[in-house]
């Protein structure tokens, strides 16, 4: 944790001490410290926000919170001292004062990040793992033994986070997802095909069923519960009416895969990110249809001969109950079941997006904490923004631009919700503080004005292309091929796609300078691979689509920009590298 006993004056000398006594499971509990800045969040009517921590060294990923009102913190960089991170508040004021890591486990990339409390027990995921270990009341750090539940041995991981889910009857659920973007024959070459009767969903793109308690197993000993879902973080079961439900991250780069097809702006709102109500073979159409959220109907993929107008057979597959906006990226979903909220919100689902990073040329989107009103095991009404202010700005350009982004979603024995970011480390604790009845539509109107900033609204295809008066040359290829994933500024999103600012894979270092930036850009790289200290696991495809002459000019401009100052790259050395066998 960074600057904690700042933070923690300023915390004192803004905020007052209020003192109400309530019952939770026979225990007296003082409520947290009044913050009237709610840690700098927007949030609806009367409910407020406390600051857990605000920081923590390797930052955080999933969160979960155990009955005596422990709080785990999955860590988004571990280290050899351990991947997890556990919090006690001792006094009563809302804030954590004990902060100690654990669990020294193999397998600790940065895209593991499962977490959940069941049963008495801490279970968590890495991107090939699946632990548990028994929590005691007693003690801030479990001291149980860290059970394997389930080792995936398959290769490679790409969008396998691991979500984790439970039913009432004895049965885990784990996301397995697609090492593709829409199973190409060449994963992500513009313009490959896809891949007929696509091999990869038959251990990847869907959902497994398995035993919650039973150490050791592998994949095999699942049941393919569901399919047909390229990426899922957000997955949550539903105990009002015992159903899984996930919200899965659509598909990308439909403009840089087949540029004479869509444009910049198609492929900023395009897909959606799917709200699914999942039962045992559910079939959700990935990687052949994606969800069109403007139209509202299932389109042929175009790796299977979409334009984006054919339907084809779409409406055979699960449609969603609920469609957002694209490339927000929903990394948790979590149904409250607590009793400290409004009536409103009783069974209802929250779910952190984490932000886009595929909208350019248009502002990113996303960065919230949005919640769904339930009634009968389906929306009550459309989506409303429950917290906001994560950013820090109302236009977010690139990714690195935002403050925080939310990930991570639990709730209190109290009933109050917990949110992670995963920038910092920091953690928010939110509670209701009025009349609970008298809670409606004026305390929800200012937040739906909210709507109307640009990580929301729907990007004018004109007045919103942030792309106007950019340069020429290698500037205009960068931000046609790299700016999805590396960002407009070069800083890439911090957890997957590295920067480029620095790298030593573009500037040099122990590698022979430019030939290593020339063969990864012609040659593609698959993770893990580590930059500037920092893990990363994901996969760049070739671009050796690009002439020698294009090649040259935006790595002359990728080495020039961001902070780099390194030599130009010429035609003649990408041709050089290109006739290596």
């Amino acid at each position: 944790m960074k600057n904690k006993k700042t933070v923690t004056g300023v915390m004192l000398v803004l905020c007052a001490l209020f003192i109400i006594s309530f019952k939770n499971a026979g225990k007296r509990i003082m409520p947290p410290v009044k913050d009237t800045t709610n840690g700098g969040l927007f949030l609806p009517g009367k409910f407020k926000a406390v600051v857990v921590v605000d920081s923590l060294e390797g930052r955080a990923r999933h969160i979960a919170v155990n009955t005596n009102g422990d709080v785990y913190v999955k860590l988004r960089f571990p280290d050899s001292i351990g991947g997890n991170v556990a919090l006690r508040d001792t006094n009563g004021d809302g804030r954590a004062d004990i902060i100690k890591k654990f669990a020294d486990y193999e397998d600790k990339g940065p895209y593991g990040t499962g977490m959940r409390v069941h049963k008495g027990y801490l279970y968590f995921s890495s991107e090939a793992n699946v632990y548990r270990t028994k929590l005691n009341p007693k003690s801030l750090v479990p001291d149980g033994p860290l059970e394997l539940i389930l080792h995936d041995a398959a290769a490679p991981h790409e969008h396998d986070a691991k979500p984790l889910a439970f039913d009432n009857a004895g049965h885990m659920y784990v996301a397995f997802g697609a090492p593709s973007n829409a199973c190409q024959e060449q994963n992500r070459v513009p313009g490959s095909k896809g891949i007929k009767g696509c091999p990869l969903l038959k251990q990847y793109g869907g959902i497994w069923q398995f035993d919650e308690a039973k150490p050791n197993q592998v994949q095999a000993d699942g049941i393919r519960y569901a399919t047909g879902m390229r990426s899922v973080v957000a997955m949550d079961w539903n105990t009002a009416d015992s159903c899984l439900y996930v919200v899965a991250h659509g598909r990308d780069d439909l403009r840089l895969q087949f540029p004479k097809i869509f444009s910049a702006w198609q492929s900023a709102v395009l897909p959606a990110e799917e709200f699914i109500k999942v039962k045992k073979g559910t079939d959700a159409g990935w990687p052949y249809y994606y969800y069109d959220p403007i139209k509202k109907k299932k389109l042929l993929n175009p790796e299977y001969g979409g334009n984006g107008i054919k339907v084809g057979n779409g409406a055979k597959y699960a449609q969603p109950i609920m469609a957002f906006p694209a490339h927000w990226a929903p990394n948790d979903l979590f149904f409250y079941t607590g009793n400290q909220f409004p009536a409103r919100y009783k069974n209802g689902a929250f779910i952190a997006f984490h932000g886009s990073t595929n909208r350019s040329p248009y502002p990113q989107a996303g960065f919230f904490v949005c919640f769904v009103p339930f009634k009968h095991g389906k929306p009550a009404s459309q989506w409303e923004i429950f917290a906001d202010g994560f950013t820090g700005k109302s236009t977010v350009v690139s990714v690195s631009d935002a403050v925080y982004r939310p990930m991570g979603l639990a709730m209190g024995p109290d009933g109050s919700l917990y949110i992670s970011e995963t920038e910092e480390g920091k953690i928010w604790k939110i509670s209701y503080t009025g009349g609970k009845s008298g809670f409606g539509k004026a305390d929800l109107a200012k937040m739906e004005l909210r709507k109307k900033l640009p990580a929301f609204r729907l990007p004018d295809v004109l007045k919103s292309d942030l792309q106007t008066g950019m340069l020429k040359g290698g500037a205009k290829i960068y931000n046609t091929y790299c700016t999805n994933c590396h960002q407009k500024n070069g800083r890439g999103d911090g957890n997957m796609i590295p920067p480029l600012s620095g790298s030593e894979w573009v500037t040099g270092g122990k590698y022979m300078e430019k030939d290593l930036a020339i063969r990864v850009v012609l040659n593609g790289l698959e993770g893990p691979i580590k930059v500037k200290n920092h893990p990363y696991n994901s996969a760049m495809p070739k671009h050796n689509f690009l002439s020698d002459a294009d090649i040259a000019a935006v790595l002359t401009y990728i080495r020039n920009n961001f902070g780099n100052n390194s030599s130009l790259v010429t035609a003649a050395e990408v041709k050089k590298i290109r006739a290596e066998k």
